[in-house]
Formats: C-alpha cells, sequence, structure tokens
C-alpha cells in the first residue's frame, strides 16, 4: 500500500512512530492502539446517531477511556504513515503502490485528493483485514491442534508439494491445495472473525425475508456465526469437519458461506486473505509442530471482532529428515 515495512519482527517490538497534527512526532504501541476505537462502539451501541455523545460521556469510566486513549495513538500512526509517504511522493518518488494510484491516474494526471481524504484512505489500508486474518489463523491452528487427524492430512498434503529447506510456502505451490483450502473455509465457518454480517439496507418499497415484510430503507444483517451452524446445510454443525468443503459438495457449499459477506458489496479483499492465510498457514504447519496446554480452551471476546485471549503454544521444529 505505501511501499514501507513497519520492521516490527526485525526491531522485535510493535513501537511505532506516530504523529500529532501540530507535527510533533512520538512512539505509540502499534498493537494496543489498532482496535479500540471499533472495540468501544461495540461495547456501547452500533448506532452512529448516538454515538458521538455517548463516546464523550462514557470516558468519565476508565476503562472506556483508555480505549479512546489508544485510539488516539492509532490515529497518529496513521497520520505519520501518510506523511512520510506523501513527501516521497511530492519528492517524485514513482513507485508502484496504492498510494500512488490515489495521487494519480495511470496517465498521471492528479486526483486532487484533500489531504482529510489521503489520511482516511491510508488508514483503511493499515487497518481493514489486518485484525481479521490474524484471527483466522489463529483460530484455524486451533482447530487443528484440537483435531490431530486434520492435521495430519494437511501435513501430508503440504509435505507432498513443499521442500524440506522452504521456509516460506511459494504461494503457486498451495494456492490449488483441496484440503488446505477446505481446512481455512471450515475455520472460517465455525468462527468467521466478523461475527455480525455486513449491513444492507432494504429498497425503498421494503422487501419480504423469510415471510416478514420488511419496510423500506430498513438496515439489515444477518450474522455469519448464527447463519454458519444451519445444521440443514452444515451436519454436526458445532464440528470441525474440513471433508464438507472437498469436492462437489463443497463447490455447493459456498453460495451459504458468508463470511466475506455476498453480493456486489462483499469484502475486496477476499482474494488477499486467503493468499495471506494459506501461505503463512502452509509455511507454519510444515516447518514446526505445536502443541498447546493440556485442557486449554480459547476465550473469545465478540466486538465487532472476534477478539481472541492469549494462545499459549509450544513451538518446534518439525524432524523433516526422512522427506530428503
Amino acid at each position: 500500500g505505501l511501499s514501507e515495512k513497519l520492521g516490527l519482527l526485525d526491531r522485535g517490538h510493535d513501537r511505532v512512530e506516530a504523529q500529532e497534527t501540530c507535527g510533533t512526532v512520538y512512539e505509540a504501541n502499534l498493537r494496543e492502539c489498532l482496535y479500540p476505537t471499533a472495540r468501544k462502539q461495540s461495547y456501547l451501541l452500533w448506532t452512529y446517531d448516538h454515538y458521538k455523545l455517548l463516546n464523550k460521556v462514557s470516558n468519565v469510566i476508565p476503562f472506556y477511556r483508555k480505549m479512546s486513549e489508544a485510539a488516539k495513538g492509532w490515529d497518529g500512526i496513521v497520520l505519520r504513515r501518510a506523511q512520510l509517504r506523501l513527501e516521497r511522493y511530492q519528492k517524485g518518488e514513482k513507485l508502484d503502490d496504492f498510494f500512488q494510484a490515489l495521487m494519480e491516474d495511470k496517465s498521471g494526471h492528479p486526483h486532487n485528493l484533500e489531504w482529510g481524504e489521503i489520511v482516511a484512505e491510508i488508514n483503511i489500508m493499515m487497518n481493514a483485514g489486518s485484525v481479521t486474518t490474524a484471527i483466522a489463523l489463529a483460530n484455524i491452528l486451533y482447530q487443528l491442534l484440537l483435531n490431530p487427524a486434520a492435521m495430519q492430512l494437511l501435513r501430508q498434503e503440504l509435505d507432498s508439494v513443499l521442500d524440506p529447506d522452504e521456509v516460506v510456502a511459494p504461494y503457486d505451490k498451495v494456492k490449488h491445495l483441496p484440503y488446505l483450502r477446505a481446512c481455512l473455509d471450515e475455520s472460517l465457518r465455525l468462527w468467521p472473525p466478523t461475527p455480525q454480517g455486513l449491513g444492507r439496507q432494504t429498497p425503498p418499497e421494503g422487501s419480504t425475508i423469510m415471510g416478514q415484510y420488511i419496510p423500506g430503507n430498513t438496515s439489515v444483517s444477518v450474522s455469519a456465526l448464527v447463519a454458519h451452524r444451519d445444521e440443514s446445510i452444515y451436519p454436526e454443525a458445532e464440528k470441525f469437519i474440513p471433508e464438507r468443503f472437498l469436492g462437489d459438495k463443497g463447490k455447493e457449499l459456498q453460495s451459504h458461506f458468508i463470511t466475506f459477506s455476498a453480493g456486489a458489496r462483499g469484502c475486496i479483499g477476499r482474494n488477499i486473505s486467503y493468499l495471506e492465510q494459506a501461505v503463512c498457514l502452509a509455511s507454519v504447519v510444515h516447518r514446526y509442530e505445536f502443541a498447546l496446554p493440556v485442557g486449554f480452551e480459547l476465550k473469545r471476546e465478540e466486538t465487532m471482532n472476534h477478539i481472541l485471549g492469549p494462545m499459549p503454544v509450544k513451538v518446534w521444529r518439525r524432524d523433516l529428515g526422512e522427506q530428503e
């Protein structure tokens, strides 16, 4: 998006530069800042009509005040990234990234965006899909550890296409692996990172949904968490069964699979999320062994997203000598 790495892994911490509107630069913890605004809104209410007032009033409570303070750090991080990338652009640096596309068309004609629009777009670039993909990856690893037979089948599939010394699985090698994709889809079905459905609006004349008339211009939504537990579509819906997404039956289920929503307003990051999940999961499952504490149960906090609690996992290298 911005042709820049934050370098968190290289530095071993998540402190990054942030910037106040006056130009003062300071450090903020990215992970603490990333999600508190949406989390706070989820706790208070979902309508924007009253949120501005409730947001201010709720700050008298330390629990909510901490979220507001952390959210300011995120605003500063985004502002700093926007400022640095804009400076590179103004110096004439041409880069093949989303920012370049924001600033001008393919012919080089400027779009003349206002500064506030630029910052808002960079906020989306840095925020959208980051938390949800991380949640999805933690969920699938957890499900595989609870279901060792599925883990074994996935490893067999991965070992058949990946070399022992491959640290990062090449996407071209794993993008069409059926069991890998089935594991991803089954985990996304069972625990969609965003439990509530993206909203839609009924047409002005209203609409009849499941036999119930809904007036026009009404916001409607269906929870993927609920829809994916329909036993008539997903038998044994509470169980992790990747095989349900294999073959022709699996293709039929895709019309009922709404983790990324559906239709023209579905998640535009669907394909890149699958790419990230496939490469990351294939890489770690092929290369490492994992173990959870006996009796461990993953905790989930339902906000706008399903925020996960700590997951203490023991990790060690697999012995891949037999593959060589």
